[in-house]
């Protein structure tokens, strides 16, 4: 089973770059959406096979997620079930047989971290709600987390240390979430692989020197960790500024 994430940094605006060409090269069972900045109905895309799930922010062209499934879930829900944090979209849980699958959009630190504060309530309450999860079956995490994890997830850690997505707070958390019983899929693989990452600025070149960040992530349950057969970056697809990641599980 094939499963792919995407921050496309706005669906309609992808669509426009070759987004279904894109899609059906990758060719994915369950292909997950973040940043769709879009409303309902502002948009068909008629992707045959699958079957679609939409989160809508409240806000217009702000945060959103999406999910397109070949295999039908047993049961789909929106948001972590606490409305202070559900007004922006960010989170789409399909129930499968023998896992859960989370599509997640972490919110942004922001410029001068004034959204840290925020972030550390999301975080500890999203954890909250994997581990509910996760008590019952397997738990598959995908998303633009908005964290480098470790230095080797950034191609400059050092002058990015207090910046937004490598505080010490926000890689505390993803931390204490691995520490709960999950494993980054692509380190588990590949724990020394350097300057692999799957977003970059758009300033400066940033994509061109491969000047980036690994802030996109497929994170599962410990227990199942022996089911990953590979985790793919997929650098040299263009057209937001991140790539699509993913997972082949067996």
């Amino acid at each position: 089973m094939k499963l792919v994430s995407w921050n496309v940094n706005g669906l309609r605006a992808i669509y426009k770059k070759g987004f279904e060409e894109i899609f059906d090269n990758i060719n994915a069972d369950i292909f997950c959406i973040q940043e769709t900045k879009m409303q309902e109905g502002q948009l068909e895309l008629n992707l045959n096979g699958y079957t679609a799930y939409y989160n809508y922010a409240e806000r217009k062209g702000y945060s959103g997620t999406a999910i397109f499934t070949k295999i039908k879930p047993i049961t789909v829900s929106y948001g972590i079930g606490i409305e202070e944090h559900d007004t922006e979209g960010r989170v789409i849980t399909l129930e499968f047989k023998d896992f859960y699958l989370v599509n997640c959009y972490t919110p942004n630190s922001g410029r001068e971290l004034a959204r840290l504060d925020y972030r550390m309530i999301w975080e500890d309450v999203f954890k909250e709600y994997l581990e509910k999860l996760n008590s019952k079956k397997p738990v598959i995490l995908c998303g633009d987390l908005n964290v480098a994890h470790n230095e080797i997830d950034l191609k400059n850690p050092k002058t990015n240390r207090k910046n937004a997505g490598f505080t010490d707070e926000e890689r505390n958390k993803i931390d204490m979430l691995l520490n709960s019983g999950f494993i980054d899929s692509f380190r588990y693989l590949y724990p020394d692989k350097k300057d692999c990452y799957t977003w970059w600025s758009y300033i400066r070149n940033s994509r061109a020197t491969n000047a980036g960040w690994r802030i996109d992530y497929f994170l599962v349950s410990d227990r199942i960790k022996d089911k990953i057969k590979e985790s793919y970056i997929f650098s040299e697809v263009m057209g937001s500024d991140h790539c699509p990641v993913g997972i082949e599980m067996g």
